[in-house]
């Protein structure tokens, strides 16, 4: 009878964490030229991985902790003003699966090598993952959300070596100069500047104040390329009217939080880079998007406020396309920490860094105007003579919208205290420079192989390539095409009237 079953064992979940595991299907599709391997990774990685992105700029300023706040763990996720944040988890297989790439000498795309199959790794000093991922966790997975979720299940990156973090952090307290000239008062001056009709010089303050010999490096304007960046930003004018048109034409509509995380999951596809990167969304940011490492992951932020449906992929190809891949290939070079970089004397990687970003910001653009960059170029400038008043009427010349000129205002003059006084934070003015300078010797230069040799500058390419470690490396998707892509350069050069001639008499 059935009053007579006992039960005499008991259901229960692994004591073995799934959510932590990966089953590794065979890769039996056609591979992406952009996946590699993620091998050897030092515990630097992430550490010098973006040293020249959105918030790196190859400047670091080191402080004792001991004369600052109580030590704090390096893995304790920080706080933060973003609002909003997910992490693309490879809940289904991507359209591309990993493979491996070689640059050989004298071919400037890169080789493709298929790997058929592939097992679960035993535990080692390094990663190396081919194939679809399919993440499990018991008994469902969670939905995104819009609010950053610590319990939420994390991306799989390239794991570090806590202790090694651990050591890089004692004594020294590492902050990002960008973090640093960020005004802590923004929105209250803001209101004050409102409300006084333009007259009034904000009064900015700073949670950790950048010394004043530190502000000085960073307060040179030069007036290099300003005859180029006033015309670029006429020619603008010329077809449009007026930056505001010119933005709705060419940007589009903005985009909501959905379709700005449907787009970054659909471009991370196309890279096969789904699952590496948190994405989070914010309005509290001073450029259009940033790429960092918070809490030993890649973090890509972007600016809500500027992020529109036909330049949101132009800045993913700025931010992971360029920023992050150069990174990624960094790492397995032998620069790829700065005992590197002083043995092989390698010059600055900006601005190279910035310069090649920002071209393939507008890479695939039907109007690939320059117009962002010689405005920052443009306004760096002024502010170097001007005080904020002054600069913001006279950016009236180009930009009517007081909100977007505000925007650009403070990022000129971030760092200062007192805007009434000229001065400036120079960091802006290296996109126009970067384009230029890459412009100039597009010809000369082999693009895969400055993709690949990660941090580098265009100026040191062909001395270091011997030297490179060449066999994995990821090249992004818009790079492949190399005729396709020289068209266009070509088409930047013609859409912003620049003249071979013309470079090559002022570089």
């Amino acid at each position: 009878m059935l009053e007579s079953i006992k039960v005499t064992e008991r259901l229960h979940w692994p004591k073995v964490e799934m959510s932590k595991k990966y089953i590794l299907n065979s890769a039996d599709k056609t591979l992406s030229p952009s996946q590699v391997y993620l091998e050897k990774l030092s515990s630097g990685v992430f550490r010098d991985l973006f040293s020249s992105g959105s918030c790196g700029y190859n400047n670091l300023l080191h402080r004792e902790e001991a004369k600052k706040s109580p030590k704090q763990s390096p893995f304790k996720r920080p706080k933060t003003k973003v609002k909003c944040g997910a992490t693309f988890g490879k809940r289904k297989a991507p359209s591309m699966a990993p493979k491996k790439v070689r640059l050989t000498e004298g071919v400037s795309k890169p080789a493709q090598t298929n790997h058929s199959s592939c097992t679960l790794p035993k535990p080692a000093s390094y990663l190396a993952v081919v194939g679809n991922t399919v993440e499990i966790t018991a008994p469902s997975l969670p939905k995104l959300r819009e609010t950053c979720n610590s319990g939420s299940s994390r991306t799989k990156v390239p794991s570090t070596h806590r202790a090694a973090i651990t050591r890089e952090l004692d004594g020294t307290k590492k902050l990002c100069i960008l973090s640093a000239v960020k005004p802590t008062n923004v929105e209250s001056e803001k209101v004050k500047f409102f409300k006084s009709g333009f007259s009034y010089n904000p009064q900015f303050e700073y949670s950790n104040p950048v010394s004043s010999l530190v502000l000085a490096r960073h307060s040179n304007a030069s007036d290099r390329f300003l005859t180029q960046a006033v015309h670029i930003m006429e020619l603008v004018l010329q077809r449009y009217g007026s930056f505001e048109v010119f933005q709705q034409v060419t940007g589009g509509s903005l985009l909501t939080k959905s379709r700005i995380w449907h787009s970054v999951k659909k471009y991370m596809e196309k890279e096969g880079c789904l699952g590496e990167i948190v994405v989070q969304v914010t309005d509290d940011l001073l450029s259009r998007a940033s790429m960092t490492v918070v809490n030993s992951r890649p973090t890509l932020t972007i600016n809500t406020s500027t992020a529109r449906e036909h330049w949101l992929e132009g800045m993913l190809r700025h931010e992971i396309g360029t920023h992050y891949f150069r990174g990624i290939n960094n790492c397995q070079q032998p620069w790829s920490r700065s005992e590197g970089r002083k043995k092989h004397s390698l010059k600055p990687l900006n601005p190279t860094e910035e310069g090649l970003a920002s071209i393939h910001s507008v890479l695939l653009r039907k109007d690939p105007s320059l117009w962002r960059a010689a405005l920052l170029y443009y306004t760096v400038y002024q502010a170097s003579h001007m005080s904020f008043t002054q600069l913001f009427n006279d950016l009236g010349r180009f930009v009517q919208d007081p909100n977007t000129r505000w925007d650009y205002c403070v990022r000129a003059k971030r760092g200062q205290s007192d805007t009434a006084q000229p001065g400036c934070f120079s960091k802006d003015q290296v996109y126009l420079d970067g384009i230029l300078k890459i412009l100039r010797y597009r010809d000369k230069i082999n693009f895969p192989v400055l993709m690949a040799l990660g941090k580098v500058s265009y100026e040191d390419v062909e001395r270091l390539k011997p030297l490179a470690h060449m066999e994995n490396v990821r090249i992004p998707h818009f790079m492949q095409d190399q005729a396709r892509y020289f068209q266009q350069l070509a088409k930047i050069m013609a859409v912003n009237q620049l003249t071979d001639e013309e470079l090559r008499s002022i570089i």
